[in-house]
């Protein structure tokens, strides 16, 4: 081969390896792109997939609280309904009964008796469930303190539930129950258990009633043995007490246990733009816890019943005029939306037993004034004021005996008390009493006559809302003691469900 043709075959080689490196690049390029677009494609199958699952957890999630509000919706539903249809019912059932009697001949005996859920001839259901609930609890107030009269219970502390001796004591372990009874009723009860100074220990009743909560047109009817309205602390427990004591002008014109008995109660709730409650309780008015009506007082040294040194004589109930009569008006208001005022005025009316025709009048005007913050925590901080004015017009017959003419005894006082709390848990409290009356014919066993004055600071701490420390110091001078200085220290504690207080 010459020349010429080896160097056309050199070239032909050079063109076919410059062709084969052609196709490898472009083998390459395409290989490279089929990767990368079969990367793009799993990266938006995976994207898919994500959406997907996310679909498919909150379509899961919307199911889901779909059905817990339905389920909860048909609770509601069911409590409601079983809350307001029982009335319907029983009346459903009694005009089916009454249709079915009708429908059958005269001579012939019914021949269906409509189920009736509870028949008179039944025993009361012990267990129950739905609308039917009940609190528990036991409130115990222990007190421990010193004053310089060696007996205060004599003339310093004349409350049934006040300190009364040096040392320890326990006036006050109040068991107390109240709950739903049915769509028309709620029930209430409190049984007390006191320790006296020989540590004898005495049970009492204090309360126990049946009060509506269905009537039409805004009334509530009570009934049975309570605390009559009258006032504001009248119808408080010693628990709710802001200090350790009674007030003197309470204890002075209803006695130590205050003003209760047997008795019902009419309560009216005012169709005005702010709280109006008129109130009328009517009480057979009889014993020691109606103090100033028809009270056979206590045995003298002979064993004869007395009060106020008079002879006492059993007053039967002759007429609807013999029994007790407490009405009742308060109105409560938004000064501002801070500031609230609840204002009242009480009476009581009724026979007493020193006479055939006795009777004893009592009047009463409140205040209670309370501040606190909008963004107050807990409660904390606040002010309140409260403040009670009594007057008591006794109308005490003639005792020849003891040489004690007809007269009137007239008793006249208040008490005001300011609470701060400063801090949470920590309430500072002043109260000052003043209590006088007519002297009346000389009687030197009655402690509930004379001048007296008392003025109380006091110190509460409340560990949680189931305690509470308060230390007081009494300052006391009356015109048949002189003075008297006492501190006591009281602890209280509280087991088990108590239902909400009365504003």
């Amino acid at each position: 081969m010459d020349a010429t043709g080896a160097h056309v075959v050199q070239r032909e080689n050079m063109s076919l390896k410059c062709l084969k490196c052609l196709f490898g690049w472009f083998s390459a390029l395409c290989l490279s792109a089929l990767i990368a677009q079969a990367q793009e494609t799993n990266e938006v199958e995976q994207l898919k997939r994500q959406l997907q699952q996310l679909q498919e957890n909150f379509e899961r999630v919307q199911r889901e609280q779909h059905q817990q509000i339905e389920t909860l919706t048909r609770k509601l539903d069911d409590l409601a309904r079983q809350q307001t249809g029982e009335a319907e019912k029983r009346k459903l059932e009694q005009e089916l009964a009454t249709d079915l009697q009708k429908s059958q001949p005269p001579a012939a005996p019914p021949t269906l008796a409509p189920s009736a859920p509870w028949s008179p001839e039944q025993p009361l259901t012990i267990a129950r469930a739905g609308s039917a609930y009940m609190n528990f609890s036991l409130d115990a107030l222990t007190d421990f303190g010193w004053s310089s009269v060696a007996d205060p219970s004599t003339f310093l502390q004349l409350g049934d539930h006040d300190p009364h001796s040096r040392g320890f004591g326990l006036l006050n372990a109040e068991m107390v129950l109240d709950g739903a009874v049915d769509p028309y009723f709620k029930g209430f009860a409190n049984i007390v258990f006191k320790l006296d100074q020989n540590n004898q220990t005495s049970v009492e009743l204090e309360e126990t009633y049946l009060q509506t909560i269905s009537l039409p047109a805004n009334l509530q009817v009570k009934a049975g043995q309570f605390l009559a309205d009258f006032g504001r602390q009248n119808t408080q427990h010693p628990h709710q007490w802001a200090f350790v004591d009674d007030p003197l002008i309470l204890t002075r014109t209803f006695g130590p246990d205050g003003l209760r008995g047997i008795g019902g109660q009419l309560s009216w709730l005012a169709p005005t733009p702010f709280f109006t409650e008129a109130t009328l309780g009517l009480f057979n008015g009889q014993g020691g816890t109606a103090f100033s009506f028809r009270n056979p007082g206590d045995p003298d040294y002979l064993g004869v019943n007395r009060f106020h040194g008079r002879t006492t004589m059993d007053r039967n109930l002759s007429s609807p005029g013999d029994m007790l009569f407490v009405p009742r008006l308060a109105s409560s208001f938004d000064l501002t939306d801070q500031q609230t005022l609840v204002a009242g005025v009480s009476a009581a009316f009724g026979p007493n037993d020193t006479g055939f025709h006795e009777y004893t009048q009592v009047y009463g005007t409140d205040l209670y004034w309370k501040w606190k913050p909008a963004k107050a925590h807990a409660g904390f901080p606040f002010v309140s004021w409260q403040t009670e004015a009594l007057y008591q017009r006794y109308g005490a017959a003639s005792d020849p005996t003891v040489s004690l003419p007809s007269e009137n005894l007239e008793d006249w006082g208040f008490y005001s008390q300011v609470l701060w709390g400063f801090k949470e848990r920590w309430v500072a409290g002043l109260r000052g009493d003043y209590v006088d009356g007519t002297s009346g014919a000389y009687d030197p066993f009655d402690v509930f006559r004379g001048q007296r004055t008392r003025i109380s600071p006091d110190l509460t701490f409340y560990p949680s809302e189931f305690s509470k420390i308060r230390l007081q110091y009494n300052y006391d001078q009356g015109v048949l003691f002189g003075t008297g200085h006492s501190v006591w220290l009281q602890i209280e504690f509280l087991l088990g469900a108590h239902g909400a207080h009365k504003f």
